[in-house]
């Protein structure tokens, strides 16, 4: 990852750190960065759900969604569990470059 002082985000990253260098979205938002030029060069993350936690974070932060908000978890059925449940055949539909699962009939 090459870190250019003149890219718009770094700038902001910069103007926000020297208002307040204990803003935590600032450390989230700089991590989440990291994580992002790790994930297209092609390497994981080292804690996979840390860093889905932050991208959720990032999510209520820029939908200005209260931190606490929502936050207890719905017990929800595995993916592979609810769908055999139903006793629906999954196929992939294709967006773009990318396949997501869907139920049969969609």
């Amino acid at each position: 990852m090459e870190i250019n002082p003149e890219n718009p985000i770094m700038e902001e990253l910069r103007l926000r750190v020297e208002a307040d260098k204990n803003d935590k979205s600032v450390k989230d938002l700089v991590l989440l960065l990291f994580e992002t030029a790790l994930l297209t060069s092609g390497f994981s993350p080292a804690d996979p759900n840390t860093c889905g936690s932050r991208i959720h974070r990032m999510l209520k932060l820029g939908f200005r969604i209260d931190e606490d908000a929502g936050s207890a978890d719905v017990d929800m059925p595995d993916f592979e569990d609810a769908a055999d449940a139903k006793g629906s055949k999954r196929k992939l539909i294709r967006l773009g470059s990318s396949a997501l699962p869907s139920s049969s009939g969609s």
